[in-house]
């Protein structure tokens, strides 16, 4: 057996953030089997019930969620903020964060204590955009900054 990572974080104290913050919860096929067999459904019947198409790529499905002021994995316990599915759950979300510490989980407990109130809840929005590599040299010069020479 291997030595298990050392992480600091805590799942069971965290709203589920990384539920509710990306928009799309990517689902491979092999991921697709898996909930298949799960739900003893077809891959079919499972990708038409539980997934949609997002950005050319099959994702799970969402809903409401009050607390995070908008929509969650379909699949998120909006009661005890786990995952309904876990045994089941895509590939994604059994790696996620892939590192010894949660920055959204940082943030909830830095804000905690900056507040002084453990019941503080952060609320994140990402946004995605398209980000070009030349556009730091077409922008205009900040002031105080050289302009770069070519």
């Amino acid at each position: 057996m291997s030595p298990r990572k050392r992480t600091d974080y805590d799942c069971t104290d965290c709203p589920a953030f990384c539920c509710g913050i990306y928009e799309h919860i990517e689902v491979k096929p092999h991921d697709l089997k898996r909930l298949a067999k799960y739900f003893g459904l077809s891959e079919e019947e499972t990708a038409r019930r539980h997934t949609k198409i997002v950005f050319e790529e099959r994702s799970l499905r969402r809903k409401k969620d009050p607390l995070l002021d908008g929509t969650v994995c379909k699949f998120l316990d909006l009661k005890t903020r786990g995952c309904s599915i876990y045994e089941a759950r895509p590939t994604i979300c059994r790696q996620y964060p892939g590192v010894p510490r949660c920055g959204y989980y940082d943030v909830y407990r830095f804000e905690q204590a900056q507040q002084s109130d453990p019941e503080i809840l952060p609320i994140f929005r990402l946004t995605f955009r398209k980000h070009r590599k030349d556009a730091e040299e077409q922008a205009p010069p900040r002031e105080g900054r050289k302009a770069k020479k070519k």
